[in-house]
């Protein structure tokens, strides 16, 4: 009797000890995924400011601020995290010993503005009522865009032979060859039906991937937006709306795509294991850094998409070997991170979130 209490109290002992063991695993496991993703010099809380980005603030508490994802706490009540408004709280809290960063609304984010607007005329018609609320202040946003847009790429990736087969300017009603905003011109060409509001686009570059020669689209550069006044048979009437350059006859016209460049992007890593390279630079130039705008040989079919976040290495150089007579070359080095904000079926535009090296043709491309 006295061997089997003696049993029973080893096992409850080994228990004890095995449940012990797992909590301490448990609690350094967490400690190393919070050592690996916090700065060491991470704030307790942070108040948000005007003019902050999520990137920003993200970069105070993250070694990769792509990663907010993972620290991000959901809170009731709360129907989007990522939109926070300046005067909102930001505490860091362990769930579980996980770190998490904890919301709090201040008085702006809660305040809501309340808009009533009237339609009516006279004492015969009826007055409808339309409410609309919104917060007293915007939320901040993901990445600021007014340093960057300026560097976008301006047009779309059509199919060989879109441009040659699309609808163009003739002649303009004043007898012009270059238009600007205002300025009434001919089109000519088979067009869409219920379509009246067109870009206009002239040839741009002919993207090939530098690895393997593969053409990987045709680059339609927008210069300009008009509108479609009157038509009959093939022959338009337009208005141009808008230009990015001057717009001249033979310019091409194509309807406005549905595709558009999102406003707000919230960066995360892709869905997939990714290599590639930088097939081309923004506005032709040679090298760009922070902020510039690049050409990427990887897109959709590879799983990319707007808000993708990519490290870009700089190629390593080929040097001699003075030992052995050889030539060697030297490993990637990373330099900096890339965000995709337009992705095509097989290549991608991106922009150059941070870069201690300038981004050149050819720079390789990878999951970060």
């Amino acid at each position: 009797m006295g061997n089997c209490s003696a049993i029973k109290e080893g096992i409850l002992l080994m228990i004890r000890i095995l449940r012990w063991s797992f909590v301490m695993i448990l609690l350094t496991f967490g400690q190393l995924q919070a050592d690996e993703l916090l700065r060491p010099d991470h704030p307790d809380r942070y108040m948000v400011k005007k003019g902050d980005t999520l990137w920003h603030i993200a970069s105070l508490f993250l070694k990769q601020a792509w990663r907010w994802p993972q620290i991000w706490e959901l809170n009731p009540g709360i129907e989007n995290p990522h939109l926070i408004y300046p005067g909102d709280s930001l505490s860091l809290i362990f769930v579980d010993g996980q770190p998490r960063l904890d919301l709090r609304r201040g008085d702006d984010g809660r305040t809501l503005v309340l808009t009533v607007n009237r339609t009516g005329g006279n004492d015969l018609e009826k007055l409808l009522p339309r409410v609309r609320t919104e917060p007293l202040v915007s939320g901040i946003p993901a990445i600021s865009l007014e340093d960057v847009s300026s560097w976008f790429a301006q047009g779309r990736i059509v199919e060989k032979g879109t441009l040659a087969n699309a609808p163009y300017i003739l002649a303009g009603v004043s007898e012009r060859l270059i238009f600007g905003p205002g300025d009434k011109f001919y089109g000519r060409g088979n067009w869409p039906d219920l379509t009246t509001v067109f870009g206009v686009f002239r040839e741009g570059q002919i993207y090939r991937d530098i690895e393997n020669k593969e053409i990987l689209g045709y680059e339609a550069q927008a210069v300009g937006m008009a509108r479609m006044l009157s038509r009959e048979g093939d022959l338009a009437t337009f208005e141009l709306l808008s230009v990015e350059e001057d717009v001249r006859v033979t310019d091409r016209l194509l309807p406005t795509e549905e595709r558009k460049l999102q406003p707000t992007f919230y960066p995360k890593p892709p869905e997939q294991r990714i290599h590639g390279v930088v097939i081309a630079i923004s506005k032709g130039l040679s090298m760009v850094g922070k902020n510039g705008a690049v050409v990427l040989n990887r897109g959709e079919s590879q799983g990319l998409s707007a808000g993708t976040v990519l490290a870009v290495h700089k190629k390593g150089q080929v040097v001699r070997d003075r030992v052995k007579g050889e030539r060697v070359e030297l490993p990637s080095e990373r330099v900096g991170l890339i965000m995709i904000y337009r992705s095509f079926m097989k290549m991608a535009y991106g922009i150059v979130l941070e870069t201690n090296s300038p981004v050149r043709v050819g720079d390789e491309i990878s999951q970060p």
